[in-house]
């Protein structure tokens, strides 16, 4: 199994981002959880690939050509570069069997989001979830769920994007399909 992991390429203001991002790494590889993430090795990119190689596990960066010098490519791990976003976007949702978005900004969102519309498209089956790590994406959820009470987002669809609180709760998702 392989998740796919989107981050932000800088650390955040919060040194509780970065540790996170570490232990979601290491935690992944520990579980023989695969990590295909977007191919950085700077900011969270960076702590959760290098985490989850110490740790012994597989770690695939995809990257176009265009973000390698900017997002200072990730050379320790099984580096895909492509040519375009779109490229990058089809090759990790062709490599991952489940979607985390840890802590980032625009990039983030707009990854994590496409995934969530291909699945609401039934483009794809998978996990769609939210590492609401201290509270982050609390806004996010409200969004979301501001949506939904306004008949913008079905029911159904409400449900596919998940949000646990802790790394342990999201592990034991990815390994058995279901939180602790």
């Amino acid at each position: 199994m392989r998740v796919c992991v989107y981050c932000g390429s800088s650390p955040g203001e919060d040194p509780s981002f970065a540790a996170n991002a570490r232990a979601f790494g290491a935690a992944l590889a520990r579980a023989g959880i695969g990590v295909v993430y977007g191919g950085g090795r700077v900011g969270l990119m960076g702590a959760l690939a290098d985490a989850a190689l110490e740790a012994g596990g597989e770690v695939i960066g995809v990257i176009p050509r265009f973000l390698e010098e900017r997002e200072v490519a990730h050379r320790g791990v099984d580096l895909r570069v492509v040519e375009s976003m779109h490229e990058r976007k089809h090759l990790m949702s062709e490599l991952s069997d489940a979607f985390v978005a840890l802590p980032g900004g625009f990039g983030t969102f707009e990854e994590f989001f496409e995934i969530v519309t291909w699945v609401q498209l039934r483009l794809i089956e998978a996990p769609c979830i939210v590492a609401n790590l201290g509270g982050y994406y609390d806004p996010l959820i409200a969004l979301i769920d501001g949506a939904h009470a306004q008949g913008f987002i079905s029911t159904t669809n409400r449900r596919i994007v998940e949000s646990y609180a802790n790394l342990d709760e999201i592990i034991s998702r990815l390994s058995t399909g279901r939180t602790a």
